[in-house]
């Protein structure tokens, strides 16, 4: 059984921390600061760090990498299209690989940069997704090398999951996020009731981590660029009406930058 939990780095970022307590092997998913995983390691002297998993090249994420690796000799995963510190196997769409007894498959998500990959486990229960930057609680990444058609057609991949596909992102965006949700439908119960609940959840200073596939379909405005009311409102927001879903999310994702 492999247990996931959050170490967080900077101002808003997780680490997603994978354990095998059967092995005390574990891995870590996009640590862009070593020192929370170091410090993980120096309280649990028994643990090895097997693997790091990348999903795209922002130091935010790769920061940590080369003193892990120094540290632990972890082997290290990531986009074979994008320039990762220390890689030890490049990965690309539909690629396979296991950690921690895990078949992760690789799902290419660009949009927020053109070599983003998700890591993605069909386990029955549960399946597990880690998307990086791609798809957020309730959001999703700026684009800052691909185009609104690239990241519309990976939301839409990742939308495609199973519902009960738990959602692990790398950014504690949620209540921002949800902000913006209102705005584009204020009449949604979802996001009415889901911005409720992440506010008491912030205001205790609880991570509102993971959501998952089917919650994010209910709440998340840019995976719902075909609902009506989401449409008109980016119509009315773009003064025209906008002919495909992917100008749709398009128009949301600009009047998001500006939110």
């Amino acid at each position: 059984m492999i247990q996931i939990d959050a170490l967080p780095a900077f101002s808003d970022n997780y680490i997603w921390l994978l354990q095998d307590d059967a092995t005390r092997r574990c891995a870590v998913v996009d640590p862009g600061d070593a020192e929370p995983v170091l410090a993980w390691l120096k309280a649990h002297a028994d643990w090895q760090l097997e693997a790091i998993l990348i999903t795209h090249h922002h130091h935010d994420h790769v920061g940590g990498v080369e003193r892990l690796k120094q540290a632990t000799g972890a082997t290290v995963f990531g986009p074979r299209a994008e320039s990762i510190p220390a890689r030890d196997r490049d990965l690309a769409d539909n690629d396979t690989l296991e950690v921690l007894g895990l078949r992760l498959q690789v799902i290419a998500v660009p949009g927020h940069t053109l070599g983003h990959i998700a890591y993605y486990h069909p386990r029955a229960a549960a399946p597990l997704l880690f998307c990086g930057d791609t798809l957020f609680a309730a959001g999703c990444g700026r684009l800052f090398e691909g185009t609104p058609e690239q990241m519309h057609a990976s939301l839409s991949r990742l939308a495609s999951l199973p519902d009960d596909t738990l959602v692990f992102c790398t950014h504690e965006y949620t209540l921002s996020n949800l902000r913006f949700a209102c705005a584009v439908e204020p009449e949604n119960p979802h996001v009415l009731r889901r911005f409720d609940e992440v506010q008491q959840l912030r205001q205790q200073n609880r991570i509102t981590l993971p959501s998952t596939v089917a919650l994010e379909k209910r709440t998340n405005p840019f995976l719902r660029v075909g609902e009506t009311s989401v449409k008109e409102k980016a119509d009315k927001r773009a003064g025209h009406e906008l002919d495909s879903p992917s100008a749709v999310f398009a128009g949301l994702r600009a009047w998001k930058d500006t939110f």
